[in-house]
């Protein structure tokens, strides 16, 4: 996991559904750094410093596109 870095953080799990999905689909890596602790208690969202997509740093760019193209058509993420 030491390969894995920060692309993205979101405030709750409703914002990342359909990415894990994208993701999956892609063949990417990724895992939500506090995604269990901030679907239990979304006020610990904040405490935490949000929900983390952490990628395998050779997937970061591609990982950064889907971002953009999900920002620019379907503004779910933030």
């Amino acid at each position: 996991m030491k390969d894995f870095i920060t692309v993205a953080v979101f405030n709750l799990p409703s914002e990342i559904a359909v990415l894990k999905s994208i993701l999956e689909n892609e063949g990417i890596h990724y895992f939500f750094e506090n995604e269990t602790i901030v679907s239990i208690d979304p006020f610990a969202s904040i405490a935490y410093g949000g929900i983390k997509l952490k990628v395998h740093r050779n997937d970061v760019e591609v990982v950064r596109g889907i971002l953009d193209n999900l920002d620019s058509h379907l503004r779910i993420v933030e």
